[in-house]
């Protein structure tokens, strides 16, 4: 039978790449004639570096507010006071700068204003529903109306997406939030304002979005249009990462990790799930505190070589993308990731086997797990890769 499918493109209208940020943003205030433009900004972006403040004189009299306290993986009682707060700046434009959490902050504050939640326990009543082809979206409410411009610090790559991971701090549960709207309306990649990130933080959010190319490459439920991105993407990826290590000061390294990145997200975008690695990843983030780059550091291997008696063929193509054919893709992968010098096993960041159990049983509730190309049915399966990723 002759492949089929679907391909559904997203919201986002603009992406500018390669120019210098402030500029770029004010440019796109003017476009958009917004007189409000709401800034929800990294606090030490802002305290040790001028990056904050040369978009703030950018735009002038149109910036109507700053918000600089989101924590790590995005938890709701922050988004409800970022929301509390661009509500009375009377936002009118939402400007990010800085990492993931910032942007699936922001994505969740337009929730917020476009549905008038006010508490963090309101959020329950939007956590998304199976549509009648049993794909999840959101439930009835009011679309997101207030725009959102992007200025990304790391590789994560969420701007790209319709999802906002958002941490229920109640049950320490990172939850995915829906809508077609959520996606940024535009997203500026600008190489200068990443020299400022963090080593540990650049390198590890760019395995992140390795990870986004092989789970997506990689899945059961690939297609041509995502697979073609995730390939170029990952090698964009591989080669960028290296030389930003060999030379922090390389611009054009980071452009290429950075346009990497915005390829990555081809198959979430177009509907391709994510596997174990992701679905680990969320629990090990919200039940662990660590950090989503270093998640995908640990478990991509791991799910890969217990995943390979499904997706050989595919695997073998990921290897040869990174400059290594005929070799074993875990083996590449695991390589490429001591290269940088990211942490390798959950024992590197303090977690030992006594907590295996738990995390198995919490990643089997994670929307990716059940879609893992290799079937999990059950914790044992997810005990397995944590053995691997010991």
């Amino acid at each position: 039978m002759a492949q089929s499918g679907r391909i559904e493109f997203g919201a986002m209208e603009a992406v500018a790449f390669g120019r210098p940020a402030a500029e770029t943003v004010a440019e796109e205030a003017r476009r958009r004639g917004a007189e409000r433009v709401f800034l929800m900004v990294s606090g030490t972006l802002g305290r040790t570096t001028d990056e904050v403040a040369k978009v703030q004189q950018a735009l002038g009299n149109r910036c109507a507010g700053l918000f600089d306290r989101m924590p790590p993986h995005t938890p709701r009682q922050a988004v409800i006071a970022a929301a509390d707060a661009a509500r009375e700046a009377g936002a009118d434009l939402i400007v990010t700068l800085g990492g993931g959490s910032l942007t699936d902050g922001a994505k969740a504050v337009r929730l917020c204003l476009a549905n008038d939640i006010r508490s963090a326990e309101a959020l329950d009543g939007y956590r998304p529903v199976a549509g009648p082809g049993g794909a999840l979206g959101p439930p009835p409410c009011a679309a997101p109306a207030v725009p959102q411009v992007t200025v990304p610090t790391t590789l994560s790559a969420g701007e790209f997406s319709a999802i906002s991971g958002i941490t229920d701090e109640r049950r320490r549960v990172k939850e995915l939030f829906r809508h077609p709207r959520m996606m940024p309306n535009a997203v500026v990649l600008d190489p200068a304002v990443t020299v400022h990130t963090p080593e540990w933080l650049f390198l590890s959010t760019g395995i992140r979005a390795v990870d986004h190319c092989v789970e997506g490459f990689c899945s059961a439920e690939a297609n041509p249009y995502a697979d073609a991105q995730a390939l170029h993407g990952l090698g964009l990826l591989c080669r960028g990462l290296a030389r930003v290590k060999a030379d922090p000061g390389d611009l054009d390294a980071r452009l290429d990790c950075q346009i990497g990145a915005w390829l990555s997200m081809a198959p979430i975008a177009s509907g391709v799930p994510m596997g174990a690695s992701h679905g680990i990843g969320y629990v090990l983030g919200a039940a662990f505190d660590i950090p989503h780059g270093h998640t995908s550091c640990i478990m991509l291997p791991a799910v890969m070589r217990w995943n390979k008696p499904a997706n050989a063929a595919r695997q073998a193509m990921v290897a040869a993308a990174m400059g290594h054919p005929g070799e074993e893709a875990a083996d590449v992968l695991d390589g490429f990731i001591a290269g940088l010098g990211m942490p390798r096993s959950l024992a590197a960041v303090g977690i030992g086997p006594e907590h295996f159990a738990r995390i198995a049983e919490a990643a089997m509730g994670t929307p990716w797990v059940p879609r893992n190309p290799r079937p999990i049915p059950g914790p044992a399966q997810l005990r397995e890769i944590l053995d691997l990723a010991a």
